[in-house]
């Protein structure tokens, strides 16, 4: 008989059947993520000891891949995907990963996935471990999986649960965020975030050094900084209320202006309190925090792209307070100005040599 996944470690490897994990992929699912986590998943235990000591070790980890019809079909990109098991095949498993599954942040989410939310709630009624890679999340919240936790979802995402999902807690910088009953709900950041997931759940199952050695097989390190320094504003215009809409745009080319806040309800022709309360509904943004996101990715891209000076780039976009823009801009971003073009710098030198 299995062993309950609440069990960590040692007690899942003296187990009868290795812990299985099962894939849930989609047609909008991306090949990366997929065939990203099966491959380091399935290598915990083996690869390690193959190029230490020349011998393969034992598979610790029984990794499948599972669709709504189990038929082999096309994923994001036109890569092919054979299925090992349909969902109605699948009557248990230890772990059950929905990998991403894109939904444009301008359209709804919902009823997209009915068959594959059914199948996740009857999994975690059994007593499965429930994760999710970057928009998979959006699967688990219409689920109710997430409903009043904490979880961790791509940034591009917030507004989309804000709206959808408002009883989700979502932590907009976290990586990886464990929620519920013995942390059996996980739910990992953007794309690329499936690695810390893998790495987590090879600790999980089956001990912290098998998780060490297989994160040096595939030289993965982590996302110790969050998303924030990855993060951009979601700049959609709503379609709502107009008189706001007209005050989007203008602010788009005025970020930098004095008072703007104050300009934008004189422009509006509405008195403050009702300009503000109008701004935020339309757009979930308070007024003057809306000026600042938009500020601040201005600031990211002369960070970015441009040699001038910390103090002049907070001047450019509105601030006469250094002190003030450094603080607001790691506040916003996680890293500090400096930090921040720095980390940028790397990706800027690796385009300037190629």
């Amino acid at each position: 008989m299995r062993q309950s996944v609440a069990n960590h470690g040692d007690a899942f490897m003296t187990a009868d059947k290795l812990p299985k994990i099962s894939l849930l992929v989609s047609a909008e699912s991306s090949p990366s993520v997929l065939y990203g986590l099966y491959d380091v998943l399935l290598s915990a235990g083996v690869d390690f000891s193959d190029l230490t000591i020349g011998e393969p070790g034992e598979k610790l980890i029984d990794v499948g891949i599972v669709s709504a019809s189990g038929k082999p079909f096309r994923c994001w990109g036109g890569v092919l995907v054979e299925p090992q098991a349909a969902l109605d095949d699948v009557r248990e498993t230890d772990v059950a990963i929905v990998c991403d599954m894109y939904t444009p942040i301008n359209q709804s989410p919902l009823g997209r996935y009915p068959s594959e939310i059914a199948w996740l709630q009857r999994m975690h009624a059994k007593g499965a471990v429930i994760a999710s890679v970057c928009s998979g999340a959006l699967v688990l919240a219409e689920a109710g999986l997430l409903d009043d936790l904490e979880s961790s979802a791509h940034w591009a995402y917030r507004d989309v649960f804000r709206r959808y999902f408002p009883k989700v807690k979502l932590r907009e910088n976290a990586i990886l965020t464990l929620a519920g009953a013995d942390q059996r709900i996980v739910t990992a950041g953007g794309v690329t975030s499936w690695q810390d997931l893998a790495i987590y759940l090879i600790a999980r199952l089956c001990g912290v050094e098998h998780a060490i050695k297989t994160a040096k097989v595939h030289v993965i390190n982590g996302h110790a900084e969050g998303q924030l320094p990855f993060a951009a504003m979601t700049q959609l215009l709503q379609q709502s209320d107009a008189v706001i809409g007209d005050c989007q745009i203008w602010i788009a080319e005025n970020y930098n202006s004095h008072n703007p806040v104050a300009r934008m309800a004189e422009r509006s022709g509405l008195n403050p309190r009702t300009f503000a309360r109008r701004f935020r509904s339309a757009t979930g943004y308070p007024p003057m925090d809306y000026v600042h996101a938009i500020r601040i990715e201005e600031a990211k891209q002369l960070l970015e792209t441009e040699e001038t000076s910390i103090e002049q780039v907070g001047h450019l976009v509105g601030y006469e307070d250094p002190a003030f823009f450094r603080r607001l801009f790691k506040r916003k971003a996680g890293l500090s100005p400096a930090s921040y073009r720095k980390r940028f710098a790397r990706i800027s030198a690796i385009g300037a040599a190629a």
